[in-house]
């Protein structure tokens, strides 16, 4: 069984592992760098993206985060979790993680009350996925190796590049498991290419 950590300092921590049991995959809240040579993939949950680079920050992450990704360990980054990993944001000179060929602008769907739901359609996962957004960011620009996943009114809110999957919404708060689903295959697929 693959073991797939939550990044446990900020953010929708409980939801993920939840998903991530219901999709037949074993969950680890991971609160210390050194956890991170015990897992497959790593799932960075939504919550609020400066507060969590602080978190990352004090508590040291930042460099084994981007060791992790140069071992070709799979990546998901919902909401601000997408905004840590993309290479630029608008806005802002530095990129936090920054693995992922995106730019992202946060906050671009409004404020909190302006949190909405909407059925997407989710290339290679789900054909009406109820996704919830929330302050969400999202994908201004996708390089040439980014495949887009989903977009909703002409905005990608979606993608993946190779082992970095990123999306604007909340899949964890849904009882809709397939984009976690859809996540573990990665993981299970990089995991395959390790031994071959």
């Amino acid at each position: 069984m693959v073991k797939i950590g939550v990044l446990g300092l900020q953010g929708a921590v409980r939801e993920h592992v939840h998903s991530i049991e219901q999709a037949g995959a074993e969950a680890i809240v991971i609160k210390r760098k050194e956890q991170l040579a015990e897992i497959d993939g790593l799932i960075i949950p939504g919550g609020e993206s400066t507060t969590m680079r602080r978190l990352i920050d004090k508590y040291d992450f930042m460099d084994v985060l981007k060791q992790f990704a140069d071992q070709g360990k799979p990546m998901f980054g919902t909401c601000a979790g997408l905004i840590l990993l993309a290479k630029q944001i608008v806005g802002y000179e530095k990129p936090h993680i920054g693995v992922m060929d995106i730019t992202v602008e946060r906050n671009s769907f409004g404020r909190q009350r302006e949190s909405f739901e909407a059925d997407l359609e989710i290339a290679g996962a789900a054909a009406d996925f109820p996704a919830v957004f929330i302050r969400a960011p999202h994908i201004v620009e996708a390089g040439e190796n980014v495949e887009v996943l989903a977009k909703h009114n002409g905005r990608i809110v979606a993608a993946r590049e190779g082992q970095f999957l990123g999306c604007s919404f909340h899949p964890e708060l849904t009882d809709d498991h397939r984009l976690t689903e859809y996540f573990i295959k990665m993981v299970k697929e990089a995991k395959e290419k390790q031994f071959v």
